[in-house]
């Protein structure tokens, strides 16, 4: 009885130092993001005389820095930008990169697997070392820059290869192929047994690339900044940069301008987020099931 009780204790006192590490963390990563909503409501002086003072030790606790943010930005037009391009790229990458890892998964042959090979090694490739030839070739050469298709392409682009990565692994481990054949058998051809058949079977993977991409479009401000200068192009990352000036930064406003970035995106995550936990629940317990099977086969 009295070695039960302590082992309780123990267990109990684990659980709490446990919950209070992952408070701590929780508070020093969530830290920054705190921090620029409290400065979003103060005024320029309060900032610059004290950043890290909470809202209850200032008197200057203001929604000015939203409006002006929203004017100064032209938060709407930004907005559409924005929404547009990740809205195209994220729909043209689910697609297609679903379409392609599906090929590559059921015929694979030299060729297929030899493309899967080179988009898995490009990844490995950094946006920076390729950025300047881009530029110049679709600047200087095709003269296709400041269009919203040009950025549109190159998001998905960029983004092909670990999203056929991600849908090559969920089709090879979670799709069988017994509903294919089913359907063969009952007259649907190819591209009818793939949108109706397994492209909705994806849908906790397309739930989990489509957060991974849409935040990334969304967030990207390196090459939209290289692509677009026309001022009724720029996206919501490239506006908020009109807050800095030559000597000095508003940064109150710029504090408001990036919450005002973060929220459609946070928007997406929470309504998406269910999605996601169940298709990583999923994929876990089918690779676990797929694991005891080759175990037992093995065995036998």
């Amino acid at each position: 009885m009295k070695s039960t009780s302590i082992g309780g204790t123990r267990k109990k006192a684990v659980h709490v130092v446990s919950m209070a590490v992952l408070i701590v963390v929780f508070l020093a990563y969530m830290f920054p993001f705190i921090m620029v909503v409290i400065n979003s409501l103060k005024q320029k002086r309060d900032i610059i005389k004290s950043p890290f003072s909470w809202l209850f030790t200032i008197k200057g606790l203001s929604f000015d820095n939203f409006v002006k943010a929203f004017t100064q930005m032209d938060f709407l037009s930004a907005f559409k930008n924005s929404l547009v391009v990740t809205v195209s790229a994220t729909v043209l990458v689910t697609v297609l990169a679903a379409m392609l890892a599906y090929y590559i998964v059921r015929h694979s042959t030299r060729l297929s697997n030899f493309t899967f090979v080179l988009m898995v090694a490009s990844m490995i490739i950094p946006f920076q070392a390729i950025m300047i030839p881009l530029v110049s070739i679709y600047g200087g050469t095709l003269d296709l820059l400041n269009h919203r298709i040009t950025l549109i392409f190159m998001h998905t682009g960029f983004s092909m290869a670990m999203s056929v990565f991600m849908f090559h692994g969920f089709i090879k481990g979670s799709i069988p192929t017994a509903l294919e054949e089913a359907a063969y058998i009952d007259g649907c051809s190819r591209a009818q047994t793939f949108f109706k058949i397994v492209f909705p079977l994806l849908k906790p993977i397309i739930s989990t690339m489509v957060i991974l991409n849409s935040m990334a479009f969304w967030n990207d401000f390196l090459l939209p900044s290289l692509v677009l200068t026309d001022k009724k192009l720029l996206t919501l990352p490239m506006s908020t940069y009109s807050f800095y000036g030559t000597y000095s930064a508003d940064y109150g406003t710029i504090m408001a301008g990036l919450l005002l970035c973060v929220i459609p995106i946070l928007v997406l995550y929470v309504v998406l987020q269910k999605q996601i936990i169940s298709g990583v629940v999923a994929g876990a317990v089918k690779q676990k099931n797929l694991w005891k099977r080759k175990i037992n086969d093995d065995s036998k």
